[in-house]
């Protein structure tokens, strides 16, 4: 862990996660992008579908519920962060001990949430000591800056690629109105900045003090965003995943991939999950959403989704170069495949919203189309 210096920005870090609201694309290599995805509009008739946003969770006040923190045992508590309304979709974690640490803030809308939530289980402005985000995208780190002003003598925690973006956001912010639009203020809200003095910097590898000898072992873990770390606690053996695993549908108890542009590496992705398995964790928290304890089997099948959807798309490149076309022929093969999940529409809804087929799509063809690229990597 170093002082807040020597930023080796990279451009993914300058650009907003697409996943949400992908924008008119510019033309990818080998695909053209002729529409826009309206994937993050609240499902309508929201009261006949699960997981879906209401009316209660967009107004105004914190948007909490009693229901929106779990015990996961240990001194750690799950607090649904409830972005843009919907339930069960974004995670933080709250470390109680002796050295309060928060993972992952959610975004700038959801703070009240978070805060609110906090509050409840009893810590107050000056007790939090740390705020981690796994990365800088705006559902995991979009409320750092009111979270840090909130509770004034916590340090924020964050690989180096991501950092100066979070001191000084103005360029990420005003890239993300541009791709967002309307749904930037509804969905995300502004990202404000955090004191330089209040940032702690990681590299490859770093420490985080939970207190009376616990802490997290965090660990850079790129491929789904090259400023991605991973953390591990060394009292529990819980392995906070970001989006390096993917995205966890416990309504399914199935593992989709989170694959945007413009940042998505499969391999580096793979490498990162063979690093997170030789961590040998008791648990996995994900930050969408929730605990697995099933370790080795889930992080097989992450692996084994990678691969299935970089060959479906690479398959669909062969039949169309319209990426509109070639989306839809992914999604109808995935619908095929996936029963159980497309049987519940409010389920399909919350995670398009979240990692959206088209997003997916479009980071796969991205990284296949990149200089260099050699296609599928080995398994």
């Amino acid at each position: 862990m170093t002082a807040f210096m020597r930023m080796d920005l990279s451009r993914d870090a300058e650009k907003p996660h697409p996943s949400l609201v992908p924008p008119r694309p510019p033309a990818l290599e080998g695909l053209l992008c002729a529409a826009s995805h309206r994937q993050n509009a609240p499902v309508e008739n929201a009261d006949a579908t699960a997981g879906s946003p209401s009316e209660s969770d967009e107004g105004e006040g914190s948007g909490a519920h009693a229901t929106d923190v779990v015990d996961l045992g240990n001194d750690v508590f799950m607090i649904d962060t409830r972005m843009g309304g919907y339930e069960g979709i974004t995670a933080s974690y709250l470390i109680k001990g002796s050295k309060p640490c928060l993972v992952e803030t959610g975004t700038a809308r959801s703070a009240p949430v978070v805060l609110a939530q906090l509050a409840a289980l009893g810590i107050d402005p000056d007790d939090l000591a740390t705020i981690v985000v796994t990365h800088i995208h705006l559902d995991h780190a979009g409320g750092v800056g009111d979270l840090a002003k909130l509770f004034p003598r916590a340090q924020v925690v964050v690989h180096e690629r991501g950092a100066r973006h979070l001191a000084d956001p103005a360029k990420l912010v005003a890239s993300a109105h541009r791709v967002f639009g309307e749904a930037m203020d509804r969905l995300f809200g502004d990202l404000l900045p955090t004191p330089a003095e209040r940032l702690t910097v990681l590299g490859d590898k770093g420490t985080i003090d939970l207190g009376d000898g616990r802490s997290l072992a965090a660990f850079h873990n790129p491929g789904h965003a090259s400023h991605h770390i991973g953390l591990f606690d060394t009292l529990t053996g819980d392995l906070y995943t970001g989006d390096a695993a993917g995205v966890y549908i416990p309504e399914t108890a199935e593992v989709r991939p989170s694959t945007p542009p413009p940042d998505f590496d499969l391999v580096l992705t793979l490498n990162s999950l063979h690093r997170m398995s030789e961590a040998n964790a008791t648990r996995l928290l994900f930050s969408h959403y929730g605990p697995v304890t099933d370790v080795a089997s889930t992080l097989d099948e992450s692996e084994a989704q990678l691969h299935y959807w970089v060959e479906s798309v690479e398959r669909a490149r062969g039949e169309t170069e319209d990426l509109d076309h070639a989306i839809a022929l992914v999604a109808e093969r995935d619908r095929a495949g996936r029963a159980g999940f497309y049987a519940d529409r409010g389920v399909v809804e919350k995670y398009e919203a979240l990692s959206s087929v088209g997003a997916n799509v479009m980071g796969v063809a991205r990284w296949l189309d990149r200089p260099g690229g050699d296609g599928l990597a080995p398994r």
